[in-house]
Formats: structure tokens, sequence, C-alpha cells
């Protein structure tokens, strides 16, 4: 079969991966389409060549759909909606893959516009989005990106290559794109928490656009202090930092159902440095966008309700992790799904049998 991941953003890789190197290793031909609208094509052509996975560039979804109708492939995965999937399903057969198992609408609102089948990870997520789209086909598989740690097959990060002690505990400080607890962290935050290692793995999007210049001169002092590692724009997978870290510290992203996917804790932080179009008068934009649904992570792990008492509530899940346990299982269960390293297995096996 041949088959294309759409890569509207770079971040959509890690979770197309594993699939893609299941497919690979069963003699599939498989490539990747990469939209320089949304990339930095100069910066990300040195990682994907050392990826060694064919790619294509295109400019945006026209570019993209006129790739797809030219080239006809058998299967094309897309992280997102597709605008033009009337005209694609003339030649080819589509998933959508969602490159998160995050808390907001957008989550379900991909399935709007039905693709030939949908993958989903949780039992909970799957029962819902069949009730919201009954003639549409959904296949529970689990969640492809963290295959490479359940599988083993991902080592994680050196910590003492990176200049950290490797007898500390390690927190990793994964904020999402928005809402963000970013600007809520002092520019000396590190210094105060000195017995622990600090991964910071900040959204592409918040390194690589220069309205977020702020931002970034923040991200830049915290690399300064010796017990910090901040990971590059190049760095696009989260995977080796998941493996790697004790700890989890994040907002409403699906960053948090990951880590707890691994059984180990997370802090969820209940402090928003919002965009002025989220604040005042625009609040509104801040509920429509997250929705009540941002609530179905509350159980999930301990919470800090502002800044200074982020130190005392990592402290106490590090030193007692089952806190929240039981908790973490069900979430498995609900939003992860099986957590056996064999989901792209299952994505592989259905595309097949098609």
């Amino acid at each position: 079969m041949n088959i294309c991941f759409d890569v509207l953003n770079i971040y959509y890789i890690p979770q197309y991966f594993p699939v893609w190197r299941e497919l690979k290793k069963r003699g599939h031909n498989c490539s990747l389409v990469v939209y320089s609208k949304k990339n930095d094509k100069n910066l990300l052509t040195y990682t994907l060549e050392n990826l060694d996975i064919s790619y294509t560039w295109v400019y945006d979804d026209n570019e993209a759909k006129d790739l797809y109708l030219t080239k006809k492939p058998d299967w094309i995965f897309f992280g997102n909606e597709f605008a033009f999937l009337d005209e694609i399903h003339k030649n080819s057969k589509t998933v959508q893959m969602g490159h998160g198992v995050g808390p907001k609408p957008s989550y379900y609102r991909k399935s709007d516009s039905p693709m030939t089948v949908r993958f989903m990870e949780g039992k909970l997520r799957l029962k819902k989005i069949e009730e919201m789209y009954p003639n549409d086909k959904f296949v529970q598989v689990g969640f492809s990106k963290l295959d490479p740690i359940f599988d083993e097959t991902e080592q994680g990060l050196d910590l003492a290559n990176l200049g950290l002690d490797p007898n500390k505990k390690t927190i990793l400080y994964a904020p999402t794109f928005n809402p963000t607890s970013l600007g809520c962290f002092p520019k000396n935050w590190p210094s105060e928490f000195s017995e622990y290692n600090i991964l910071i793995k900040v959204h592409s999007l918040t390194l690589s656009r220069n309205r977020y210049k702020i931002d970034q001169e923040r991200i830049q002092a915290w690399k300064q202090y010796s017990n910090v590692y901040v990971a590059g724009v190049d760095e696009f997978s989260l995977v080796p930092f998941l493996k790697t870290a004790d700890i989890l510290v994040s907002e409403a992203s699906s960053t948090l159902f990951e880590f707890a996917a691994l059984d180990k804790p997370v802090v969820i932080c209940d402090f928003y440095d919002l965009k002025w179009s989220y604040k005042g008068i625009f609040k509104y934009r801040f509920e429509k966008r997250f929705g009540k649904d941002s609530a179905i992570y509350k159980d999930l792990g301990a919470h800090a309700t502002n800044y200074k008492k982020l130190n005392t509530v990592i402290k106490d899940e590090i030193e007692n992790p089952e806190n929240f346990k039981n908790s973490r299982l069900k979430y498995n269960i609900d939003h992860v799904g099986p957590t056996d390293g064999n989901a792209s297995i299952r994505i592989a096996n259905y595309l097949e049998s098609k």
C-alpha cells in the first residue's frame, strides 16, 4: 500500500511515527506531507532528513489536496480536519488520528467532517464520539504515540549528557500553548526548585513565532540555571521527556493524560497567563473554546491553584506517588486506552484488512 501522513504541524509526527514504523516493517510505502505555511521549512528540513523518512513539502491544504489527487495514495492519515474530503475520497481512504488526547471540545469536533475511519483511544471517548456521530466509523486502538515507551524502544534522555544530575528527581514542565501558565513562572523559578532536575518542553509554536518574544526571553532566563534543560524547537517529540521525568507539571493538555498513562504523578496548574483575547470582556471566548470538558482532568492528579503553592504540591507528590494511582488507572481506561505498546499494530492490521 501507498500511505501518506498529513503533517499540518510538526508535532503530529510523534503520533504518526510508531504507525509509520510498523507499516514500513510490513513493506508498505509511507511518506510525510509537511506544510511549510505552518512550519519553518529551513529549520525542519535537517530534522526530517535525520528521521530517514520520505517527505514532501507543500505550502497549504490546497497544495496538499493537489498532491493527493495526483498520487492517489491508498490511505491518508490526518491529525486534524481536512476541507477537501469529497474530492480525496474519490481515490483514497482517509484516517483521522488526533495528535493528542486533550480535554478541549475540538478533540471531538474534528469529526464534523467524517473520514473513512477515526482511530480512538479510551473507552469513554469512543462511547461519547459514537453518540455524537452515530453514522461514522470509529475503532478503538489506544494511543500510538506512547507505543515506543511501552514496547521499550524509547530509551529516554541521558540526564548526565544534558548536564543534569541523574541522582535527582526530575520535573517535566510542559506548558501547553493556550491556555498556558508559562507567564506565571518567575525568571528565577529554577532556583526555588534546586533539589530537582527541570526539563522544560514548551509548545513548538511558542518557540518559533516572533509574537512570543517575551515568553522566549523568559525561557532563555530559565535555561541559564544548572538544573535546567530546555528542549529546542527541533526536539518536537515529547516522548523521550515523558519517559525520563518523575513528575509532570502542566495545564489543560493532552500531556496530562499521556504522562498519567505511565503511572507517574501529574501536577495540574490551575493558574493561567491568558492572552488578551481571552481576558475581560472576551472571557466568553475562553469558555467557548475550552468548555466544560476542561474539567474532565480534575481528579487525575494534584492541583496547584497558584505558583506559590507549586513547590509544596510537587514535594508531596514526589514523596507520595501513589496518591492518585487509582484515578490514573481509571483515566487510562477512559481516555488513553490499552497501554500494551500495540496501538500501531492494531492500526496496521486494520488498514491491511480493508
